[in-house]
């Protein structure tokens, strides 16, 4: 590693102390500076930074979060390649003003908060199963996963910033994560004077992965895969400090996959060395003697020095392609993917069978099988979801979070009494448990007729309360799972196919105000686009008669309320809808979710929204406002020229047919009474509250045959397929999709 330049005491110390505001905002925050020994992160430019000198890796000078980088990595001798990577995986560079991410981890190295307890899961204000012939009543039952690694309290140990600063200051977060990285490196038995290719194994404990043994394993070098894979392919952007910041592509960097060592004991780090007056000793030297750990209750730190929240400015064009191909997990031979093979039948009460058999994911992504409990229950009926004697038909990919944490999901979907979804994704690293296989049937999106033709992820956090963002780590690995199971089941990687639970319609006029707000509007849909290598782009010109919802998410700070602790200024993926063009005009109502009032600026209320990738009929332009047709209504957002929250979609449009009008509307595409057979309960054609009146047009979604699932047994051989001659359309109506009955509408030109 490279020493420091020479700086004085006297220097360093100024930098530090003015940095040191008066008091703190949290009791834990508030210790005295340590002035015997100074933490080595210090503001002072390096001679590199302020001269046309090339550093390093090559670039020339370098300012804001590139230099906050290089600081950090010259400091603590981490390649800055490697810091860069691990970071781009956690936040993409971002400081997110000092805000939580959904596993509450703070700022560009996602340092975690230990302390910090889940919140209340799915489960409340909705059938999960969406039957109502069946209704399921859910009880939340009590889950006490163990606390995440608390990353952020030993990464003020090892530099002896307070945890204010190094919540809320973008750099101060650097300089932690560089020390728990040199920290893991040292601990794993190597010297921090090395390229790359040594820091295979620091990089994978860098998540704090829970498990231990073969998952835990796996799950550590895949995320350390997808770090050098970064590494390899490079990156550039601009973060929120209106920087950009570039990771130079090493294309023929080799990744050593030696076994992973055993995880040592965690030693209290000692605080670093003072600085010394001509030189700066090394920030690695011998790993710290164990020591009796000091009390955090006793932990005091200075008030959080907060770099002003800037918007993104742009993402740049020569950024990698959007899913590089880390290197292939290695499984062993027993979690290839394998027919099911299971008894028809289960005991009729206890823990069902499970055959040894592996999750159906991609070979990039980290990935175990955890399944869901199938049997029945004492007090009658079965849970936690529908199993199936063969494949069925799959339509859609639901998008949820679940409101809680990954230890907490994966404990509760082992509950018979609780609901159940397919695939679960964590927030740190991106690794993923499979609960469900494809053909079974999950109880997660509130509409039977959904859950019977979908696929649900539950993503680790939270629409507004307790996470603000969700890191990349967690978006990659979803991506890459969506499009997997969208090329084996043939679904189109498109908006009216790849749901949000949000966009789950009721299932009757009583249903529809409790359906589920998630994953909401923090959820960045053009970015996930990006990554399914499907990027939401204009399809028509300006004749086009519809048109693709698409702010731009760095820029759009939706004035949202309703966020435990106030909502702050974030990007997002919605825009709000108004009676007329103006910001002052009223919001669009919704009868359904508001029967007698008026819709809110609630993150919880998208009565009033539209999200990106949702394409919605033109309805009217006007001095930079545009109309669509939106639940039976002209709504208006603003649209300007010069920061288009839109685009120009083409794609299949229908309006009432002549003497139809109004067209009732549906939320599931069931038979008529006389296409059931004998022992199968018909299922009402109960329309919704909504209604399309003449003259308005609304984007088209697929075609469908009415049929109606009857999965209300046990033994799946009993279960029957109900098919009808009606034929639906799916359309965009709302905030959800809805169905109107084919011969009730009338294409138009698109």
């Amino acid at each position: 590693m490279r020493r420091l330049p020479g700086i004085t005491v006297v220097a360093a110390l100024t930098v530090l102390v003015s940095a040191v505001p008066a008091q703190a905002t949290r009791p834990e925050d508030r210790v005295a500076w340590p002035w015997k020994h100074p933490a080595p992160f210090t503001t002072a430019t390096s001679p590199d930074a302020v001269t046309d000198t090339p550093s390093p890796t090559g670039t020339r000078a370098r300012s804001g979060r590139q230099a906050a980088f290089a600081e950090a990595a010259r400091a603590y001798g981490v390649p800055e390649s490697v810091l860069l990577a691990v970071s781009y995986l956690e936040s993409r560079w971002e400081g997110h003003g000092g805000l939580p991410s959904v596993s509450a981890g703070y700022g560009p190295m996602h340092l975690v908060d230990g302390r910090a307890r889940p919140g209340r899961p799915h489960g409340v204000g909705e059938d999960p199963r969406g039957d109502e012939t069946r209704p399921r009543a859910i009880a939340l039952p009590p889950v006490a996963p163990p606390p995440p690694q608390d990353t952020l309290r030993r990464a003020s140990k090892l530099t002896g910033l307070p945890l204010g600063r190094l919540r809320e200051d973008a750099s101060a977060n650097i300089m932690g994560g560089a020390a728990l990285l040199a920290d893991y490196r040292r601990r794993t038995g190597g010297s921090p004077d090395t390229g790359p290719a040594g820091w295979y194994e620091a990089v994978a404990r860098y998540p704090g992965t829970p498990e231990r043994g073969a998952a835990g394993t796996e799950a550590a070098r895949s995320f350390a895969d997808e770090v050098y894979a970064t590494i390899q392919a490079g990156a550039a952007r601009v973060t929120d400090d209106g920087e950009r910041v570039v990771l130079p592509a090493i294309p023929d960097l080799s990744t050593p996959r030696a076994p992973l060592t055993p995880e040592p004991s965690l030693p209290e780090p000692s605080l670093p060395e003072p600085l010394a007056p001509k030189a700066q000793r090394r920030a690695h030297g011998p790993a710290p003697t164990p020591t009796a750990a000091p009390s955090l209750g006793t932990e005091r730190a200075e008030k959080p020095v907060t770099e002003p929240a800037t918007k993104i400015a742009a993402v740049l064009p020569a950024a990698p392609s959007p899913l590089p191909m880390a290197r292939p997990v290695a499984r062993p031979a027993a979690s290839a993917v394998a027919p099911d093979v299971r008894p028809a039948v289960e005991p009729a009460i206890g823990p069902a069978v499970e055959p040894a058999v592996g999750p159906d994911c991609p070979r990039n992504v980290s990935c175990e099988w955890l399944p869901a409990v199938y049997r029945r229950l004492k007090s009658g009926g079965y849970g936690n979801h529908d199993r199936s004697d063969g494949p069925r038909k799959i339509d859609y990919i639901v998008i949820h979070d679940g409101e809680t944490s990954y230890d907490a999901m994966t404990r509760l979907v082992k509950n018979p009494d609780y609901l159940s979804w397919h695939f679960t994704i964590r927030s740190s690293d991106g690794h993923i448990a499979q609960h469900l296989r494809a053909r079974d049937i999950g109880w997660h999106a509130g509409n039977w007729y959904v859950n019977s033709r979908s696929v649900g992820l539950e993503h680790e956090g939270y629409l507004a309360k307790g996470g603000a963002w969700f890191t990349e780590a967690m978006y990659l690995a979803s991506a890459r799972l969506v499009r997997h199971l969208a090329a084996k089941y043939d679904i189109p990687l498109d908006r009216a196919h790849i749901l949000g639970h949000d966009n789950v319609p009721g299932t009757t006029p009583e249903t529809v105000g409790g359906m589920h707000d998630d994953p909401g509007p923090y959820w960045d849909w053009s970015h996930y686009f990006e990554l399914l290598g499907s990027p939401l782009r204009a399809s028509g010109g300006d004749t086009a008669r519809s048109v693709l919802i698409k702010p731009d998410y760095g820029t759009n700070s939706p004035n949202f309320t309703g966020c435990s602790g106030g909502c702050r200024s974030l990007g997002a993926a919605s825009v709000w809808l108004h009676t007329r063009p103006s910001l002052t005009a009223p919001l669009v109502r919704d009868i359904g979710k508001h029967p007698t009032g008026d819709s809110t600026y609630s993150v919880y209320d998208h009565a009033a929204r539209a999200s990106t990738g949702q394409r919605y009929a033109l309805a009217e332009r006007r001095d930079g406002w545009t109309a669509i047709w939106y639940l039976g209504q002209k709504a208006w957002f603003s649209d300007p020229a010069g920061a288009p929250t839109s685009l120009p979609a083409s794609g299949p449009l229908v309006t009432p047919r002549p003497g139809r009008s109004p067209v009732k509307v549906y939320g599931r595409a069931y038979p008529k009474a006389h296409a059931y057979p004998g022992g199968v309960p018909v299922q009402a054609l109960t329309p919704l509250q909504y209604s399309i009146p003449a003259g308005q047009v609304y984007s088209s979604g697929p075609m469908t045959t009415a049929s109606y699932l009857r999965a209300a047994a046990f033994d799946p051989s009993e279960h029957r397929v109900v098919r009808g001659e009606i034929r639906y359309r799916q359309i965009q109506f709302g905030h959800r999709i809805m169905f109107v009955r084919a011969s009730d509408v009338q294409p138009l030109r698109k």
